[in-house]
């Protein structure tokens, strides 16, 4: 398995675990909601964490890439999807159905455009960095899974 597989992996787990989210809702089994969405949440930030406390700062570091490349640009985006995150918090809590749809397509909209950049742009150039590391760089993050 590759690094990009691995993170494109990841991106659709919590992709389906959100239509999890949204299929209890949509059947008011609100108990069941808030448990899938809590899985959908926490696998989402830990991605976000596998990504800006291990990947991204070790391409940053190989490519030369601070502070104005692609991985700022998705750290920007990470805090608006934990933004987004507070706010279907409060609407789930308040059991808020039509208010936590609209925060979902949000979600939903936010996390493809993003998740887009990552597997055909970063993930890319970060497999190219790092091809000759890919098995010890996967196996981290694999152990970082558990």
């Amino acid at each position: 398995m590759t690094i990009k597989d691995f993170m494109t992996n990841q991106h659709r787990e919590c992709d389906a675990k959100l239509t999890l989210v949204e299929d209890a809702i949509e059947k008011k089994d609100f108990d069941e909601a808030m448990l899938k969405y809590m899985e959908f949440k926490n696998e989402t930030l830990h991605h976000f964490s596998l990504e800006e406390g291990y990947l991204f700062p070790m391409f940053e570091e190989r490519s030369g890439m601070g502070n104005m490349g692609p991985t700022q640009v998705m750290r920007m985006e990470h805090d608006q999807t934990r933004g987004l995150f507070s706010k279907m918090d409060e609407a789930i809590n308040s059991k808020d159905s039509d208010r936590f749809y609209g925060l979902s397509d949000s979600m939903l909209i936010l996390l493809q455009q993003h998740n887009s950049k990552e597997e055909q742009m970063l993930y890319t150039l970060i497999q190219n960095n790092f091809n000759s590391e890919n098995d010890e760089i996967v196996k981290k993050l694999m152990a970082d899974e558990s």
